[in-house]
């Protein structure tokens, strides 16, 4: 099961677009937790890390493809990975059934290449920046992407508060897309809490990577009226 090629173009631009962390679903009731949210889900979000670029250790290819198996809706694979492993990771990945795959901005001494092998693969493309890195470093790449996402929160360690700075950093690279005359969607990571995500809604971001916030709701769908209601 697969998104046709034009799901991208169809993602909402009148209210913020859901996109579901698979981090914090319950992974012993993942099937279930997946058809739970399935009435509310636009892309499902698929973190990979190795253990070094940041200090978790997940995902991995074959539960993208138990995933594509599954459910039709959208997987983004974000790599937070070395250099050393990220050419090899998009190529498992995208084979595994990934139809956006996002590198880091940090990685990039292989942006050129890694962009050109997801494009190869005919995968969307995606840009994360760490909450310390400078915004404006992106915007060489920008023609070459779908998604930019900013984490709000040091990379791969959940339960955060947001960053002060993050919401700025959200207007400043919305300023940066917007001159590129395309869409760009902009998404906030990390830090995603009830009192945040309207901040990040405020300065422009077009998505929010949902974790607890949605999976921990005791009612989902009330959660979800209110975060469409953001417009």
């Amino acid at each position: 099961m697969r998104p046709d090629a034009g799901w991208m173009e169809r993602l909402p631009k009148d209210r913020l677009i859901a996109e579901f962390s698979v981090w914090s679903a319950d992974l012993l009731r993942l099937a279930d937790d997946m058809a739970r949210i399935r009435p509310h889900a636009d892309i499902l979000h698929v973190d990979v890390a190795d253990g070094v670029f940041a200090p978790a250790f997940l995902f991995f290819p074959d539960l993208v493809a138990g995933l594509r198996k599954t459910s039709d809706l959208p997987i983004h694979v974000h790599l937070m990975v070395n250099d050393a492993v990220l050419l090899s990771q998009i190529d498992q990945f995208a084979e595994a059934g990934a139809d956006l795959i996002s590198i880091h901005l940090e990685n990039v001494a292989l942006a050129g290449e890694a962009l050109d092998r997801i494009a190869g693969h005919g995968v969307k493309a995606g840009m994360v920046l760490r909450v310390e890195t400078p915004v404006a470093g992106v915007a060489e790449w920008l023609p070459r992407l779908d998604m930019l996402t900013l984490l709000g929160t040091a990379i791969g360690v959940k339960g955060q508060g947001l960053n002060a700075a993050a919401p700025d950093r959200i207007r400043e690279a919305g300023a940066l897309i917007a001159a590129t005359g395309r869409r760009i969607v902009l998404a906030a990571d990390g830090g995603i809490r009830d009192t945040t995500v309207p901040v990040l809604r405020a300065a422009g971001a077009e998505t929010v990577v949902l974790g607890s916030l949605a999976f921990g709701a005791p009612d989902l769908g009330a959660r979800m009226r209110w975060l469409r209601d953001l417009g």
